[in-house]
């Protein structure tokens, strides 16, 4: 009997201790949560950013980026960063992205690529390497409501406040927001050369995406979009631009289009200019088929090593502004004819980081 008692003293001293050790621990960790969660003022918008990346695309991504961090340098909102990304860029980004969030607050997540198990290589290869990821979005953020997706070859010359506010313009059918691929119909790629159905009357180019994902998992998006792909697959050219296309044939009213100056590409304005900026300059410019990296119109690859050269948190009319117009005012961007865009592609920065001008002549 001695010896029962004595285990059953044991036994419930254990469970007293396991009971006292567990608190303890979930009151360490509730309060680290709390720490963490408390960096993050959730009175303020919340801005999720998604892009992809693979290959050589990871200096051009943080060069995105950095081009968020830059003009959202006054808005009150958060950023989080949604970056998918092959195995081996994982460890560097998050070691630069830990080295910009010391200067300046923003939140970021990267996460493996993953794509649907059957014809896995098919969907990774398509178009560009991992560029289909973004289809599905709207299963890999389950807990987020809405997202804007960009390619890793896009800057921002606005507030992401500027197009974020068309989310609310959406109606009760829209989940998604795109810009058309031509606004000439005399240039439009899709409605001369396109073997599938798309969107309208020149189709829809998906660098630049709003998302509503909740309301995408609602319509099951991605049980529309295999099917799409399986029976298009081998009359596609431009990979999962096209299967979205063929998607908002069939679903018009899911859609809203975009203004072109939230996706202002070389086509705008290389032959002549058709997308008018004048009122409101670009916000957002996208230098596709390798145009931030060519001298074919040089307007593009200014832009991006401006943004490339500037320091995170500096001065921005000092280091972004004067060399950015002094860059666009060289003869070499003057002489061609999207280098007539000046005004307008700096036209924002000027807004926005103006204040900042007498600061500038006071150090001078």
């Amino acid at each position: 009997m001695r010896i029962r008692f004595i285990s059953i003293v044991f036994i419930l001293l254990l469970i007293c201790f396991c009971v006292v050790f567990n608190r303890n621990v979930l009151n360490i960790n509730t309060s680290l949560t709390s720490n963490m969660r408390s960096k993050i003022d959730w009175s303020r918008p919340c801005y999720n950013i998604a892009l992809v990346v693979c290959g050589h695309r990871l200096w051009e991504s943080l060069v995105m980026i950095k081009s968020v961090l830059l003009f959202n340098k006054y808005d009150k909102g958060n950023l989080h960063f949604w970056i998918f990304s092959e195995d081996k860029l994982i460890t560097e980004f998050v070691e630069r992205l830990n080295d910009w969030r010391n200067l300046v607050h923003f939140e970021f997540d990267v996460l493996p690529l993953t794509f649907p198990k059957n014809n896995k290589e098919e969907w990774q290869s398509l178009f560009k390497p991992c560029s289909s990821q973004r289809l599905f979005l709207p299963l890999l953020l389950p807990r987020v409501d809405s997202v804007l997706y960009v390619d890793t070859d896009v800057i921002f010359l606005s507030p992401i406040s500027d197009i974020w506010k068309y989310f609310g313009r959406f109606n009760a059918s829209q989940f998604a927001a795109l810009t058309s691929e031509h606004e000439d119909e005399n240039m439009g790629w899709y409605n001369r050369f396109a073997r599938h159905p798309y969107y309208g009357r020149m189709g829809v180019n998906s660098g630049v995406m709003l998302m509503n994902l909740t309301r995408m998992r609602i319509h099951n998006w991605v049980s529309h979009i295999v099917p799409i792909y399986n029976e298009y697959k081998l009359r596609i050219t431009w990979g999962d631009q096209d299967i979205i296309n063929v998607f908002f044939y069939y679903s018009p009213d899911a859609l809203l289009l975009l203004p072109c100056q939230y996706n202002y590409r070389p086509d705008h304005c290389m032959y002549i200019s058709v997308c008018n900026v004048s009122v409101e300059g670009i916000k957002l410019i996208h230098g596709n088929r390798g145009y931030f990296h060519s001298n074919k119109q040089p307007l593009f690859k200014a832009v991006y090593e401006t943004v490339e050269s500037y320091k995170i948190d500096s001065n921005p009319y000092l280091n972004f502004v004067i060399p950015l117009k002094a860059s666009l005012n060289d003869n070499v961007v003057k002489e061609t004819n999207c280098g007539l865009l000046t005004e307008e592609t700096i036209l924002n920065a000027k807004k926005i980081f103006g204040r900042y001008q007498s600061l500038t002549y006071t150090r001078n």
